[in-house]
């Protein structure tokens, strides 16, 4: 598979392991909504890098849809640096960011990325490389402009959607879309049938793997005569063809001449297919989404680029069902998660920038007021929910490695069930057992969990400590203990099956 090389590409690929871990410390006063409101939802400030290595013990694959909208590299990104330069610096801030998203992404789970022209090509060779290329779904062109611009003779016209998923087949995790007004008029009912409007469809098929009961001649209530057309088969086999006009499902014409065409009701179509191109007739375009920032936001308006919330309703409506989870970590004026709010879906949104103060928290808190804007009205969008406002806080490993002594137990539990499992903690953890995988169980001796801070107490493993740690049933595997030390002799870890790591020796980053 081709790869893609840039300068400083090395470092960039491993960024993500060496970027700091950081814990994620909540701002009550910007936060909204009561504790069950909020749930998960987390609006967080602070670089999307460390915020994303700081969600890795608790969400890795938990998250349904990532939709984010990465800066374009437009040459003025970085303004202090060349072109070529520019471009290289554009391709190492996003490939250890989509490392970690790739990560956090469901088994289920798909990603949306929002590009134009002038990085496209390469951000696809790049998430081929991070992703795998057999993990590409499609290219989803959206038509972002409603006229052609004036200064250019070959103007600008759309911007692309890369969608890739985890499972093999998104067929398999994608939704149809509700069926549009303008689609439901397609469908009409000329002969009164009592089921309802229906639209009717062709039902010829490619001959290349058909069956001698394909081919067969149709005669019509007039008489006439219709063998498939020159090339074509009929799509069903003749017994069907049958059961089907019996049952009136097929349509001559109003003279009872034409080609038959098969009837579909609309009583029976759950929704409609999407597919790669989607004009602003449909999910909106600049302005629109122009009109909705200055409506939130008024003079404070500051964003170039923002994307309309029917653009990002669609995206939800494929990926994502209630409740689902949503991360955007390029959150930009904070879209994505309003318009997750209103589906009803649970969001994390990551945003560097003072905007995450000044203007996606009055957005979200406007949201869960019944703001009535974008999608509220097509969502049924009444308001309430919550979220947490949160900001990246100590990082658990000073510069030498060693463990930041402020680090409370949750948070050094969930890391560690993480390093050893690769899996998030189900919920923060509360006693020494964090829990049994693959077999073994894993224990945390840290801050007195056991209620006992003395040197040769809680934190330190005894003989009276393991006899107090709580036990498991049936449990005849191995047992791994975390502590400050350990006074206990060889044999007697060796007769409970007892590997013993050391904090902040074997507490290593992931």
């Amino acid at each position: 598979m081709p790869l893609l090389h840039w300068l400083n590409k090395a470092r960039a690929v491993t960024a993500s392991r060496e970027c700091a871990y950081r814990l994620l410390e909540e701002v009550p006063e910007l936060s909204c909504g009561d504790a069950v409101a909020r749930g998960e939802n987390l609006l967080i400030q602070g670089d999307n890098l460390e915020a994303l290595k700081a969600l890795i013990p608790f969400y890795a694959g938990k998250v349904q849809c990532i939709c984010i909208d990465p800066p374009y590299n437009t040459k003025s990104a970085f303004a202090h640096y060349d072109d070529n330069l520019e471009h290289s610096v554009w391709l190492s801030q996003i490939y250890p960011r989509f490392e970690l998203l790739w990560e956090l992404l469901d088994a289920n789970g798909s990603i949306w990325i929002t590009i134009d022209d002038d990085e496209s090509h390469y951000l696809k060779v790049m998430c081929d490389e991070i992703f795998g290329r057999k993990k590409f779904v499609a290219n989803v062109v959206w038509q972002k402009r409603t006229s052609p611009d004036n200064r250019l003779r070959l103007g600008d016209a759309h911007d692309n959607i890369l969608v890739y998923a985890k499972c093999k087949s998104a067929q398999d995790i994608f939704h149809q879309l509700p069926m549009s007004g303008v689609r439901a008029k397609d469908f009409k009912n000329p002969d009164n049938d009592p089921r309802g409007p229906w639209a009717s469809t062709d039902f010829t098929g490619m001959t290349g793997h058909a069956t001698p009961e394909q081919y067969y001649t149709i005669v019509a209530p007039s008489g006439a005569k219709h063998p498939p057309p020159d090339g074509r088969c009929w799509a069903i086999a003749v017994d069907t063809f049958e059961k089907l006009k019996n049952d009136n499902r097929v349509w001559f014409g109003k003279t009872g001449r034409a080609r038959p065409r098969l009837k579909r009701f609309l009583s029976e179509v759950s929704g409609q297919n999407a597919w790669t191109w989607w004009p602003n007739a449909d999910v909106g375009h600049n302005q629109e989404a122009k009109k909705e920032t200055l409506a939130l936001f008024g003079g404070k308006d500051n964003f170039d680029t923002p994307k309309p919330e029917r653009l990002i309703s669609r995206i939800l409506h494929i990926a994502t069902k209630e409740n689902d989870l949503v991360l955007d970590s390029f959150l930009g004026s904070g879209t994505t998660i309003a318009v997750a709010q209103k589906m009803r879906r649970r969001y994390i949104g990551i945003e560097a920038g003072e905007h995450a103060r000044t203007h996606c928290q009055p957005r979200m808190q406007k949201v869960i007021a019944g703001e009535k804007g974008g999608v509220s009205e097509s969502a049924g969008w009444k308001g309430g929910g919550g979220f947490r406002f949160c900001k990246l806080g100590e990082t658990v490993f000073d510069e030498h490695g060693m463990l930041n002594r402020e680090v409370a137990f949750p948070a050094l539990a969930a890391h560690v069930w993480f390093l050893e499992t690769h899996t998030p903690l189900c919920a923060p953890a509360k006693s020494p057992l964090l829990g049994v995988h693959g077999g073994v169980a894993y224990y945390l001796l840290y801050n007195g969990i056991l209620g006992d801070r003395s040197i040769d107490g809680g934190n330190v493993l005894t003989g009276r400590i393991l006899s107090a740690l709580p036990k498991i049933a049936d449990h005849s595997g191995e047992i791994v203990i975390y502590g400050e030390t350990s006074r206990l002799g060889a044999t007697a870890m060796e007769q409970h099956n007892i590997t013993f790591k050391q904090i902040p020796y074997d507490v290593g980053a992931f």
